[in-house]
């Protein structure tokens, strides 16, 4: 039977409590329980709606985003009183939006970059990038905004919110379709905007972006060259594996499946994939009751709306801390609260598992890592907490 809603699974992420999704605990559909002895270590609490969590290369600190606007830091354990950064005045909050991500530039330990992706007093997306203040590592400068891209949006959510430099160097950006029910105007099969579409561009230059020259639609006309992927409903997190190169995204799905795609780098990490939405939700046809879904990039996994309503992606672990869990794929569910892993072997994911030890008791906005490669997850209730051994 299928959990209860009640409000549309478009609000789930980022708006509402568990239970208003649906949320009953562990799902009596989910794979069998993980045997390696781990647990949660509480780093942080008191937070207001938690959504990222992410460290310069080399820095002990965690920066953790909050969703109204907010950068804070967790140093030698405690949680600093004042922000790295305060963007209140410049972020809108309702349903979906707010300061969705966060992302160091990998030299950032001398030139000091970091880039975020919010959305503005319009509701459109906004990329930006923002240098440390001269004199504190701990506070960045709030005037330094040199805004990199900007995406009008037509509804107030699917806005995506990840971004990260992956291990090319170029900045990737997540941006959903746009809202509205099922994608009626097809923006996730389309590559002449950049909505539903994963985004490439380089932005060494510290002011603005330029295209990649590898990008896959560069020197099409009918296409953005921002464009690396396509056919997209929310991938509101997603990751590089960080011994691998592999890209894992977890697109939210529409009423009725979750997805998991990988695509590894040997096969280009996403350049030019299509990811199928909106003619497929997960491995089935959605706006045409018949489809070719061999024809798009399909997921390793999925899972129904009968054991979630909205996933959350999250890393690979490549800690030290547990070396049993090397390799493994960790993601939740914002709405049931559970959290699971596989691994990925020969294109295929195995060893599904779920950890009950590590289900926080709350709503999980996101998955977090530090420099060293330790995991964490946020909660919207305000928790941050580590994954460790037992």
């Amino acid at each position: 039977m299928r959990p209860a809603r009640t409000l549309p699974l478009a609000l789930c992420l980022l708006v509402s409590s568990a239970s208003a999704c649906g949320a009953g605990g562990e799902s009596p559909f989910g794979p069998p329980e993980g045997t390696i002895p781990v647990g949660l270590e509480q780093v942080a609490s008191g937070l207001s709606f938690p959504l990222y969590l992410t460290a310069p290369a080399g820095d002990a600190r965690l920066f953790i985003v909050e969703k109204g606007g907010a950068i804070r830091i967790v140093k030698d354990g405690a949680l600093l009183p004042t922000p790295f950064l305060n963007l209140a005045g410049r972020v809108t909050t309702g349903g979906e939006q707010g300061l969705l991500g966060l992302a160091f530039d990998p030299a950032y330990a001398t030139n000091g970059r970091f880039v975020v992706h919010y959305t503005d007093g319009n509701g459109n997306t906004v990329v930006s990038m923002f240098r440390v203040s001269a004199g504190d590592p701990d506070l960045a400068d709030s005037a330094s905004e040199a805004v990199l891209l900007t995406v009008e949006q037509p509804f107030a959510n699917h806005n995506g919110g990840q971004i990260l430099f992956g291990p090319d160097g170029m900045l990737y950006v997540g941006l959903g379709d746009g809202g509205g029910e099922g994608d009626p105007d097809g923006r996730g099969q389309s590559v002449t905007d950049l909505l539903g579409d994963i985004l490439r561009v380089d932005v060494t230059n510290g002011t603005s972006y330029t295209i990649p020259p590898d990008n896959p639609f560069v020197g099409q006309p009918d296409a953005r060259p921002e464009i690396w992927s396509y056919g997209l409903r929310n991938p509101w997190r997603f990751s590089f594996d960080r011994a691998t190169g592999d890209l894992y995204l977890a697109d939210v799905g529409q009423n009725a499946w979750e997805e998991v795609d990988v695509v590894t780098s040997a096969s280009g990490a996403g350049r030019g994939a299509n990811f199928g939405w909106n003619a497929t939700e997960g491995t089935h046809c959605y706006s045409t009751p018949t489809c070719d879904p061999g024809a798009f990039t399909l997921p390793v996994l999925e899972y129904s709306h009968d054991e979630g309503c909205s996933i959350t992606g999250g890393y690979v672990y490549r800690g030290a801390a547990i070396p049993a869990l090397q390799g493994h794929y960790f993601y939740a569910d914002f709405c049931r609260g559970w959290v699971r892993s596989f691994r990925l072997q020969d294109g295929q994911a195995v060893e599904p598992q779920q950890w009950s030890a590590l289900a926080p008791g709350g709503s999980i906005t996101s998955f977090g890592q530090d420099a060293a490669g330790e995991l964490y997850i946020l909660t919207a209730e305000g928790q941050v907490s580590r994954i460790a051994p037992r």
